[in-house]
């Protein structure tokens, strides 16, 4: 299929997002000394930005490529909750499903940043039981016409392995296909995915192997032991600069460079391949061309600040610049 029919059927996508949302505050400043006080730079705050994170940049990607998304998750009637009930409301993302708790704050991570650096970030968050999400009859009703789901999980409590199992069943009887974003250290059982992404260090803790970190990646026996344990349809490994590791049935179909480019910020990159992906593939894409767009998405998304978004404009010119990029033997 041609890469750009590929752009024009995104539209024609709906996928459910489950998964840790929160909201991403910026404080935008600039510091020219040090404090009396202790030794840490005064900063002069001149704006003050929010955003979508977590799961809610999943869904924020996929509106922003004209797919439909709806979201599953918990927040709160609190500032933040306000801030990201504008945000999907402006994104044209479906948060009708979202579960409102009384007992925790809207999960918001405050990062302060100094002519374009982070220099720290500020947690407001209650213990993970307190974002379970509830399920049952909301969660089957937040399926309604979706074609794919994708279960983003950042460990903050929503994703547990009673939800998961849900979700598989659900899946099964609906026909979606099933997108995880996993969280190896929980230990939860990933088996029924239609796709997993790991990153480097998720692939090799999921398939428990060590290696350091300068040592070739065991690409042979990480994706074996993945598949042993999971059995996922497809199983992309996401190595950053090195590109991606494409797997289908367990066979290693080859690794996807990245084009050399500027890397400014590389938070909420997975959020938006995990989001190219399945939304392609959704479209009867083939793993190979949906890796091709889900690359090239990312390295869009990694010459911005923050967690960001790619618009189809922005995909295809990017895809156009990556078109003579091979799928590499392993």
């Amino acid at each position: 299929m041609d890469l750009d029919a590929i752009i024009d059927k995104l539209a024609t996508v709906k996928v459910l997002v489950v998964g840790d949302v929160m909201l991403d505050h910026y404080i935008w400043g600039d510091a020219t000394r040090i404090s009396p006080e202790a030794p840490v730079p005064v900063v002069n705050v001149f704006n003050d930005s929010w955003s979508a994170g977590g799961a809610a940049n999943v869904a924020m990607n996929l509106t922003s490529l004209k797919a439909s998304a709806s979201l599953a998750g918990v927040y709160a009637e609190d500032e933040a909750g306000d801030q990201l009930r504008t945000i999907f409301t402006q994104a044209g993302v479906d948060f009708s499903s979202m579960h409102l708790t009384a007992s925790a704050p809207t999960i918001r991570k405050t990062r302060v940043v100094v002519q374009k650096q982070q220099i720290c970030r500020i947690d407001r968050e209650s213990a993970p039981a307190e974002y379970a999400f509830p399920g049952g009859e909301k969660l089957k009703q937040a399926f309604s016409g979706a074609h794919a789901v994708i279960l983003s999980d950042y460990a903050k409590g929503v994703v547990t392995d009673e939800l998961l199992d849900e979700v598989v069943a659900i899946c099964k009887d609906s026909g979606a296909a099933l997108s995880v974003d996993p969280k190896p250290r929980r230990r939860l059982n990933y088996q029924g995915a239609a796709l997993m992404t790991p990153n480097r260090s998720e692939a090799l803790e999921l398939a428990e192997i060590s290696v350091g970190l300068h040592d070739t990646f065991p690409t042979e026996a990480v994706c074996q032991a993945i598949y042993e344990r999971y059995q996922p349809h497809r199983l992309v490994v996401t190595l950053g600069a090195d590109g991606m590791i494409l797997v289908e049935e367990g066979k290693i179909l080859g690794r996807l460079p990245t084009r050399a480019q500027e890397v400014f910020d590389v938070s909420g990159a997975g959020d938006t391949v995990i989001a190219v992906l399945t939304a392609s593939l959704a479209t009867g894409a083939s793993l190979v061309e949906a890796a091709h767009l889900a690359n090239s998405a990312a390295g869009v998304v990694v010459g911005k600040f923050g967690a960001a978004t790619v618009s189809p404009d922005e995909l295809r010119t990017a895809a156009k610049l990556d078109q003579g990029i091979p799928l590499l033997t392993v």
